[in-house]
C-alpha cells in the first residue's frame, strides 16, 4: 500500500489524494505539520531531501516526491494520462504552467491571507501575488472557454493538478466571479463520480 505523507490543507497534497481515489488505490495518509516545522525533520529529510510535502513512499520504501511528478508515476497507464505524444506534451505543458506561473501566487496568496492572516511585512507580497494569480487564471480561463478540460475533451492530471489551487484561490481573495468558464470547469471535475474533496 502507498503512504502519503501529507497536509490535507495543502493543495499539492491534495492532487495525490484526488489521483489516488479517482483511480480506486488504496493508501494511508501519513499527517505531516509544514507550519510545526515537521518537515525539517531528520526523518523527514530522509523521505525528501527537500524538505517539501507531498512525499510518496512507495511498498519497496523508496519515494517519489514534487506532486505533478507523483501525478504522473499514478497515471500511467490510466485515463488520467494520454498516451498520443502530443497531447501527453500538453498535460506536461499545463504542469509547468502551474508550478511556475499559477501556484506560486494562487497558493501564496491563499497562504498569507488564510494561514498567516495578512501580516503587514507581506501585504505588498500579496498585491503582487494577487496581479499574478489573475493572469494565470486568465490563461486558464481562455482555455476552458474552447474546451471542456484544459486539454481538449477528456479530464487528465492537468486538471487534477490545476483543479487542487485553483477551486480554493476564493481563499485567497481572489474574485473567481470573473471567470466564469473556470466555475464551470470546476463544476465538471467535481462532478467525477468519485470526486473527493479536499477536506472531504
Amino acid at each position: 500500500m502507498y503512504k502519503v505523507h501529507g497536509d490535507y490543507i495543502s493543495g499539492n497534497c491534495y492532487k495525490v489524494k484526488l489521483i489516488l481515489t479517482l483511480l480506486g488505490k488504496p493508501y494511508q495518509w501519513v499527517p505531516v505539520d509544514i507550519l510545526k516545522g515537521e518537515t525539517q525533520s531528520e526523518a523527514f529529510l530522509a523521505l525528501n531531501p527537500n524538505g517539501k510535502i507531498p512525499v510518496l513512499e512507495l511498498e519497496d520504501g523508496t519515494t517519489l516526491w514534487e506532486s505533478n511528478a507523483i501525478l504522473n508515476f499514478l497515471a500511467e497507464g490510466s485515463d488520467l494520462l494520454p498516451s498520443e505524444p502530443r497531447l501527453r506534451t500538453q498535460v506536461l505543458q499545463w504542469q509547468f504552467f502551474e508550478q511556475y506561473s499559477h501556484e506560486p501566487y494562487v497558493a501564496v496568496a491563499r497562504f498569507i491571507k488564510l494561514y498567516q492572516g495578512m501580516p503587514a511585512e507581506r501585504e505588498e507580497e500579496y498585491r503582487t501575488c494577487l496581479a499574478r494569480g489573475y493572469k494565470a487564471l486568465k490563461v486558464m480561463e481562455q482555455q476552458l472557454s474552447r474546451t471542456p478540460y484544459l486539454v481538449g475533451e477528456q479530464y487528465s492530471i492537468a486538471d487534477i493538478a490545476l483543479y487542487a489551487y485553483t477551486h480554493v484561490a476564493e481563499e485567497g481573495g481572489f474574485d473567481l466571479s470573473r471567470f466564469p468558464a473556470v466555475l464551470a470547469w470546476m463544476d465538471r471535475v467535481a462532478s467525477h463520480p468519485k470526486h473527493v474533496g479536499m477536506l472531504g
